[in-house]
């Protein structure tokens, strides 16, 4: 799977921190020098990070004023075909945890038999 650009995983991570509580609806979101600074990125991928977020509807911009978040993002639901896959890392970790509790004993058998 390919790495999300670095704004997107800017606008993610600002998404989250909306839906934590961290930025409500209202307040101002970080400028784009203290986005530059807090994430190491240039004016153009701070830019288009908040740039998403007002595309996705959450935030507003005031000319003169700063961007504010104007709505908390939707919680999303997980598709069914990601229920699917998560359930077959469940079984697949459960299989290798027996898997490796059989081994383990194996081995310590092993190194019962050796000592004797």
């Amino acid at each position: 799977m390919a790495r999300r650009p670095k704004y997107q995983q800017i606008a993610d991570d600002l998404r989250g921190k909306i839906l934590d509580g961290t930025y409500a609806v209202g307040d101002l979101l970080p400028s784009t020098s203290a986005l530059m600074s807090t994430y190491a990125v240039s004016v153009t991928v701070a830019r288009a990070a908040v740039k998403q977020l007002q595309s996705d509807g959450l935030a507003e911009g005031q000319p003169g004023k700063g961007v504010y978040v104007s709505r908390e993002p939707e919680p999303s639901v997980p598709s069914a075909e990601f229920v699917e896959i998560s359930q077959r890392i469940d079984d697949l970790r459960e299989a290798l945890d027996s898997a490796m509790a059989q081994l383990d004993a194996r081995v310590s058998e092993l190194e019962k038999s050796l000592r004797r």
